[in-house]
C-alpha cells in the first residue's frame, strides 16, 4: 500500500493537480486555431485519465477503509458538525468525475473543468484556508506572511507552467501521430 500510495501522489501532484491549466490551455488553443490542432483528442485522453483516476482512487480508499478502519475517520466527518461539507468533497471526487461516460458532457471544455475543479475542491480548500490563517497570525514579530504567500503563488505559477507544458506536449503527440497517419496514407 505504501507503493500505491506514493504512486498516487506522484499523479497527483504531476497530473491531476495540473488539470486545471491543460484544460484551460486547451480552451485557449481552441479558441485560437479553430480545428487546427487535436484538442478534442487530448480532452477525451484528459477524460480517461479523470475516470480512470478515480475508479483506482475509490477502490483503494475502501480497500484501506476496510483493512484499518481505526485510520479513517469516515464516520465522525460523514456525521459531524461538518458533514455537509464532507459529503459535497466526497461526492464531487467520487460521483462527479463518472458523469464523464456522457460522450456528451465529455466533450464540453467547461464541463470537464468544472469536474477538474470539483475532484480536488478539498484541497484548494484547505490551501484557502492556510493563507487566509496566516494572514491573521497577529502573534508573530513582524510580518512573515509575504513568505508563506511568495511560496504558495510560486507553487501555483509552477503547477499552471507545468499544466501548459503537460498540455502542449499532449498536443504535439498528437499531431505527430495525425502526420504520420497522412504520410502512411498518401503512399
Amino acid at each position: 500500500m505504501e507503493l500505491y500510495k506514493r504512486i498516487l501522489e506522484l499523479i497527483d501532484i504531476n497530473l491531476i493537480y495540473c488539470l486545471i491549466p491543460i484544460i484551460l490551455t486547451l480552451m485557449v488553443i481552441e479558441r485560437c486555431f479553430k480545428n487546427r490542432f487535436e484538442t478534442k483528442k487530448t480532452l477525451y485522453l484528459i477524460r480517461w485519465t479523470i475516470l480512470i483516476y478515480t475508479i483506482v482512487t475509490f477502490i483503494f480508499y475502501f480497500i484501506e477503509i476496510a483493512m484499518h478502519p481505526e485510520e479513517y475517520a469516515f464516520i465522525n466527518r460523514a456525521t459531524g458538525p461538518y458533514a455537509f461539507a464532507y459529503w459535497i468533497m466526497l461526492l464531487s471526487a467520487s460521483i462527479l468525475p463518472l458523469t464523464l461516460f456522457n460522450k456528451k458532457l465529455a466533450s464540453k471544455f467547461w464541463y470537464v473543468l468544472l469536474v477538474a475543479f470539483a475532484m480536488k475542491s478539498g484541497m484548494y480548500f484547505e490551501r484557502f484556508v492556510i493563507i487566509v490563517t496566516s494572514f491573521h497570525r497577529d502573534y508573530l514579530p513582524g510580518n512573515s506572511n509575504t513568505e508563506l504567500i511568495d511560496v504558495f503563488f510560486f507553487g501555483i505559477g509552477m503547477l499552471f507552467l507545468q499544466g501548459v507544458l503537460i498540455a502542449i506536449f499532449t498536443l504535439g503527440i498528437f499531431e505527430i501521430i495525425k502526420k504520420q497517419k497522412k504520410g502512411q496514407n498518401t503512399f
